[in-house]
């Protein structure tokens, strides 16, 4: 029994060298991600000429000047007083200057915050937290604004952490807050979300150091105070319009949705109040359960949409609400910190579609993210026996790979339940998106997709299959028949693999993901192929007489081919995603429907689809036999990486809701559907 229990030791404590070594290794290349990113905005910021440098402080060059003459410097008059000295240095050392301490502090925010995450704290999460939070905030929205000349929105975020985390004195740690405050006056519910905590020499602090700053400010810049202060109260209005995108604050919002006068002013203030009074409650009753950080963020998220100009880049708050656990199942866990990290990095038309219903959502997407970190999103409590081991998403038993060299990979397991709805609508639609800009950024060389229309044509020539020609003057000359593939090509490419997708995640979630993941590579191929293969369509290839029957006539003169061409990649045509998308929904029919009728559907759909890009003239018949191959490969590489389809499943023991402990459930499917 010790030679066992000694051989147990020492195997236990190689395991935890070896994954402490992995773990380090993955902590030093995500510090370099993180300092990669660094140097790439740090890139884009000392690309600004010098002169347009200096002036994008937005400062007059003399100190007797007044701040806000130009309407333009939207800081505080004690961070005008702070700045102008700076204004003095050489135009290339004040950029380099700023831009290094900036990234600086964002670094330092990463590892503040990672530090201050909520105990327990896993080991991987405790090493790896401060890079992966670092290079997020690097590519967000906020950080790529606040790099800019006169930006000091980062700083406030430090001096708040650094008071609440690592100064151990009330009174310094309260210095550092009024300071902040000083800064960004709407950072002055921190002094209250101080006093509910216990902490009131430190909220006392705050509020003395924000009044002597701000009288400092007024004796030294009298005329510029009023101006902030009573002019532009709390400096609404300055840098810009108050109802232009870049306020994403309730205020912005509410002027946005056509209010204004002094209705829109007393509903400003009621919600305002509203969102105040619940929002630092709530930072309170989170930060005494033992979860500061998140209680920070929301007190944050609250002073910036309630501010009456929050800018995007004062939101860094939302990013650091990822701290909070929401979802009683593993499989939830991920959709809080997903949709922040979509909403906080990418542009809001990435987001959403671009239609006007969509409009007052996708022109707030920071202030809603903001408004549900503070009021909305349950997060859960330290207490909640969900905290540390949510209910375990099922898995299938591993199969082994048919092919003894492709090994399978261990992350890529068969999940049994359906992902979270929210969490697959972001990605989808995000996914999309990305496809789109992609696939609009492709080669569009006139000369070379000509080119290699005219080797399609040669190759179909010699193999005998150009009939391309001849079925679209065929289908021209039968009216109804062009009115069916007209509609058949415009009607159906993105609702009928919307339709099964659906389908399948209500019904049948196993066979979701996978069918799932097989069209999402085979689109990623296509895209490889639109890059490398630009290939102008029949219907754009001068000539040979094709009609675009769905477009119109087009100019073949003109470079641009008319607005058609505005829209999209008229060269993205090799493989046809047209086709392949239909045959991917004539497999997956084949493969999973129940009923004979529904099979031939199936059959038909690819079918037709081939016949009404062919008759069309928008596609060449090898586009088709390029969109059978990525969708050949996107089925493939799912195998490959997963294993066959059909397994036997071994489901762990699952908590239900009123068995949060123990009382283990156990499911064994015969089959993943």
């Amino acid at each position: 029994m010790a030679n066992a229990a000694e051989h147990s030791g020492a195997n236990g404590h190689a395991g935890v060298i070896g994954d402490g070594g992995r773990l380090g290794a993955a902590r030093l290349l995500l510090w370099a991600l993180a300092g990669a990113l660094a140097v790439r905005q740090a890139a884009a910021v000392l690309r600004v000429p010098p002169g347009e440098w200096l002036s994008g402080f937005h400062l007059p060059g003399s100190l007797p000047g007044t701040l806000y003459d130009a309407g333009q410097f939207t800081g505080t008059p004690f961070a005008g007083l702070v700045l102008k000295p700076l204004l003095g240095l050489a135009a290339p050392s004040l950029e380099v200057a700023w831009t290094c301490v900036t990234l600086l502090f964002v670094a330092a925010v990463g590892l503040v915050a990672a530090r201050g995450l909520p105990d327990p704290v896993p080991r991987r999460t405790a090493l790896l937290a401060a890079p992966v939070l670092t290079a997020l905030m690097m590519v967000s929205l906020p950080v790529r604004e606040a790099a800019s000349p006169g930006q000091t929105a980062v700083l406030p975020v430090l001096l708040v952490l650094l008071a609440v985390f690592r100064v151990p004195g009330e009174r310094p740690a309260g210095f550092l807050v009024g300071l902040a405050a000083a800064l960004q006056p709407a950072l002055l519910l921190f002094a209250p979300l101080l006093w509910l905590t216990g902490r009131r020499p430190t909220a006392r602090a705050a509020a003395l150091t924000f009044a002597g700053a701000t009288a400092l400010s007024w004796a030294a810049l009298p005329r510029d105070s009023w101006t902030y202060w009573i002019q532009h109260v709390a400096g609404t209005g300055l840098g810009g319009a108050p109802d232009g995108l870049a306020n994403q604050s309730v205020h912005g919002a509410l002027l946005r949705l056509g209010l204004s006068g002094p209705g829109e002013i007393v509903l400003y203030v009621a919600l305002a109040a509203g969102i105040t009074w619940f929002g630092l409650r709530r930072a309170a009753r989170y930060a005494r359960d033992g979860q500061l950080l998140l209680a920070v963020a929301i007190t944050g998220c609250v002073a910036v949409a309630v501010s009456p100009a929050g800018w995007r880049h004062q939101l860094l708050w939302v990013l650091l609400a990822v701290a909070g656990k929401v979802g009683r199942r593993a499989a939830d866990r991920p959709v809080w910190p997903v949709a922040v990290v979509l909403a906080m990095t990418l542009p809001s038309d990435v987001l959403l579609p671009n239609l006007a219903a969509l409009a007052p959502v996708r022109d707030n997407v920071l202030l809603l993210a903001a408004l549900a970190a503070a009021c909305a999103v349950p997060f859960l409590p330290r207490s909640s026996p969900y905290w540390r081991e949510p209910v375990p998403t099922a898995y299938g038993r591993p199969a082994a790979a048919r092919w003894s060299r492709v090994p399978l990979l261990p992350f890529w397991r068969r999940v049994l339940s359906r992902p979270n709805l929210l969490l697959e609508l972001l990605l989808i639609r995000v996914g999309y998106s990305l496809y789109s800009h992609i696939r609009a950024a492709a080669p569009t060389s006139r000369s070379l997709a000509e080119g290699n229309g005219s080797q399609i044509h040669g190759i179909e020539r010699v193999l005998g299959i150009d009939i391309e020609h001849a079925v679209n003057h065929a289908v021209v000359n039968t009216p109804w028949l062009e009115a069916f593939f007209n509609f058949y090509y415009t009607s159906f490419h993105f609702v009928v693999p919307l339709t099964i997708l659906g389908i399948l995640y209500w019904r049948r979630p196993g066979d979701y993901r996978w069918a799932r993941a097989s069209l999402g590579l085979a689109t990623v191929l296509a895209l490889i192929g639109f890059w490398l293969y630009p290939l102008a369509p029949p219907r754009l290839m001068p000539g040979l007489g094709f009609i675009d029957t769905v477009h119109g006539p087009q100019d073949l003169a003109n470079p641009s081919y008319g607005a058609m061409t505005a829209i999209s990649n008229q060269y993205a045509a090799m493989p046809s995603l047209h086709f392949g998308w239909s045959l991917w929904c004539g497999i997956v029919i084949v493969v999973l429907a129940p009923k004979g009728w529904q099979k031939l559907l199936g059959v038909l759909h690819p079918l037709i689809t081939v016949c009404a890009i062919v008759a069309t003239a928008n596609h060449w018949v090898l586009d088709a036999v390029g969109g059978a191959a990525v969708v050949a490969a996107g089925f493939g590489l799912v195998y490959a990486l997963s294993g066959p389809r059909r397994l036997h499943l071994q489901v762990p023991p699952q908590r239900t809701a009123t068995e949060p402990s123990g009382g283990a459930q156990l499911k064994t499917p015969a089959r993943a559907s």
